[in-house]
């Protein structure tokens, strides 16, 4: 089949890997002009999404661009002692096999993976699916299906399924591009009031560092698009909480990547439309930084292209594909709600019991950390639980250097 993917951020790429392995022929539309480096924040692959990444003959690449960051260390309000935790134990606490890489750095690796297999048309978005696709830029083209791979704010689910369930987890997340100075390798190092969490981070092969913001606010008006106004919200947002704060946020005026959003989940949990699908965060993101949205679009991704792998028509694969990924997609929602109230605590006694409750945990043994968080597989262990099926023809290949 002729398969149109709107998006080349993570889902896109992925489902287009494994769409192309199994016979199809795909097209990639991004609206972005080149791949997008938006100053993405570091985000969490898990065992299911490792183990789709190593099939696809990429693992290595990924865990040769790790973050590394292994301490934790946060200041908070009105207090001048630091507490550190050794966030590799959480991970191991959380799940089997993990690595934190930045989202532009592993966008570019699936993109890498599938470009010599795939088209790509940068610069171009699509304006209306009917018999015919049309485009902002170019000319009118037939496909067979259309999967919508483009985010949160998905153009082609406004398009197909107009206004879908949302619901605002009450808060806010902001990543900024700053100098490289300011972020140590190896360490997340930030301060943390009530309703309100900022830190600076840094990687060895970045040439620059990012400083990423959360915060609990009643919804605010602004347009996704109206990067001044998002500035100004975040200025707001962290006055007064720290003269380091200060100084990362001094950098909003300069020309460096930025990235706001609000932590919105997606509650929908119909996906499909006559030869229309939705994919990853388009479909079901259960909230940016919180809920396990890039391990999700990974593996929903691998779902719907093995599904529709099985030769059998595409209401039915559809279907299957939205069995198989519900329940994970119901639970990655409840877990994301439990995280945002554990991470951006709203009073000084939640702030003090989260610091010292990392502390506490990081403090253990590792031979007893893991088996006591794997007696939850739907708190902390949530993410290794989600079953990676075999769909026989979608086997190992080889990446695109």
């Amino acid at each position: 089949m002729r398969i149109l993917v709107s998006g080349a951020s993570i889902a896109g790429p992925v489902l287009a890997y494994w769409l192309v392995r199994n016979g199809h022929e795909v097209t990639v539309v991004e609206r972005s002009p080149v791949l997008r480096k938006t100053g993405g924040h570091a985000v969490d692959l898990f065992k299911p999404a490792m183990d789709i990444s190593e099939r696809m003959g990429v693992l290595p690449r990924i865990e040769a661009l790790a973050t590394g960051t292994t301490r934790l260390t946060y200041l908070r309000e009105g207090t001048r002692k630091p507490i550190s935790a050794d966030v590799t134990k959480l991970f191991a606490a959380a799940s089997d096999r993990h690595v934190e890489v930045m989202r532009d750095d592993l966008s570019e690796i699936y993109y890498d993976a599938t470009r010599a297999d795939v088209e790509y048309v940068f610069g171009d978005s699509i304006t209306s699916i009917g018999d015919e696709v049309t485009f902002e830029a170019g000319a009118p083209r037939r496909f067979d299906l259309v999967i919508g791979a483009d985010g949160l704010h998905s153009n082609v689910r406004r398009l197909v399924f107009g206004e879908v369930g949302k619901a605002f987890v009450g808060a806010y997340l902001a990543v900024l591009s700053v100098p490289k100075n300011l972020g140590v390798p190896g360490e997340m190092a930030g301060h943390i009031g009530p309703g309100r969490t900022a830190a600076a981070y840094g990687a060895r092969h970045l040439d620059d560092a990012r400083a990423v913001f959360l915060f609990r606010s009643p919804e605010l008006s602004y347009h996704h698009r109206d990067v001044a106004r998002q500035k100004q919200l975040l200025r707001q947002a962290f006055a007064g909480l720290h003269h380091e704060v200060d100084s990362w946020l001094e950098h909003l005026d300069g020309d460096g990547a930025f990235y706001f959003d609000s932590i919105t989940q997606l509650r929908g949990d119909t996906w499909s439309r006559g030869r229309v699908a939705l994919v990853g965060d388009a479909a079901y993101c259960p909230g940016p930084a919180i809920g396990g949205s890039t391990s999700l679009a990974v593996l929903g991704a691998y779902v719907l292209a093995g599904e529709l792998s099985t030769g059998s028509d595409h209401p039915a694969a559809f279907a299957r594909y939205e069995d198989a990924m519900r329940e994970v997609v119901h639970a990655s929602r409840a877990f994301a709600l439990g995280t945002a109230k554990t991470l951006i605590p709203s009073t000084r006694l939640g702030v003090s019991a989260l610091v010292r409750g990392a502390q506490l945990l990081t403090s253990l043994p590792s031979w007893l950390i893991r088996p006591l968080a794997k007696l939850n597989s739907k708190g902390v262990r949530m993410h290794d639980s989600m079953r990676v099926k075999d769909y026989g023809r979608q086997g190992a290949a080889t990446a695109t250097p």
